[in-house]
């Protein structure tokens, strides 16, 4: 349970386990995980919430955006996640950050490890202001500026398949561990909320995905502490969320 910076999480207060989140069906479950969310940020929490697929990040972020005016996404993700509608379905896993940007729920979005973009998806980037890094830029001596508070969207299909098997969805060209552990510990702004979501135990029978998600968790969670330290409240926690859905669950 201890971090690269030294934090043991196992000996740390303000770090909590709230276990899984049982979840209705449809509709019913976004306004179960937004009330939850929203419940959590009222209690002065920052939020690190494990899915399910990628759909879960709409109404996580519906609450965060009452709480946070001015807040910054960070998207790690082999996709961008943009379609206005994916089957007929506003609200799937491929649509969230159409849906966060169209109800401007952050004042910045910023994407790394797309290699997926399609001329749809190109539309929607220039529609809604997005910033993306493909993985044809990418290169480890990028720098992230961010003015505010910080959201990290982590979806584990932005590793390379070679490091995380263990997706629904595999993209071969994608990000090392060690890439995006280096983009967790370079971030210099507050993070305050984050998920890592789109682990399918069901393809990782090594548990080699497995492996590689607690390691990030650990990496953003001890991040989220050196964050917790700069804040002027004094009572914030972070609180380790997980949300049951039908495609896939991270528990710990």
């Amino acid at each position: 349970m201890s971090a690269e910076d030294g934090t043991d999480l196992s000996a740390e207060p303000l770090f909590v386990d709230l276990g899984d989140l049982e979840l209705a069906g449809g509709a019913a479950a976004f306004r179960q995980i937004e009330d939850a969310i929203a419940e959590l940020l009222d209690c002065g929490a920052y939020v690190l919430s494990l899915g399910g697929d990628h759909a879960v990040t709409y109404p996580i972020l519906r609450a965060y955006g009452k709480k946070y005016t001015h807040l910054n996404i960070l998207h790690l993700d082999a996709h961008p996640d943009l379609y206005e509608k994916f089957e007929g379905n506003p609200f799937s896993n491929a649509c969230p950050f159409a849906r966060i940007m169209e109800e401007k729920l952050a004042v910045r979005l910023v994407q790394i490890g797309i290699r997926t973009m399609n001329p749809h998806q190109r539309m929607q980037v220039k529609k809604y202001g997005v910033e993306v890094t493909n993985m044809a830029e990418w290169g480890p001596d990028l720098t992230l500026d961010f003015k505010g508070p910080v959201y990290l969207s982590l979806d584990m299909d932005v590793l390379d398949p070679a490091f995380a098997p263990g997706v629904s969805h595999h993209e071969p060209g994608g990000l090392s561990t060690r890439d995006v552990i280096r983009l967790i510990q370079g971030l210099h702004a507050p993070l305050v909320g984050a998920d890592i979501v789109e682990f399918n135990p069901q393809r990782d029978p090594l548990g080699i995905t497995a492996m590689a998600a607690a390691k990030l968790l650990k990496e953003i969670a001890a991040r989220m502490l050196q964050s917790t330290e700069r804040s002027p409240s004094s009572n914030r926690s972070i609180g380790e969320a997980t949300e049951s859905t039908h495609r896939s669950e991270l528990t710990n």
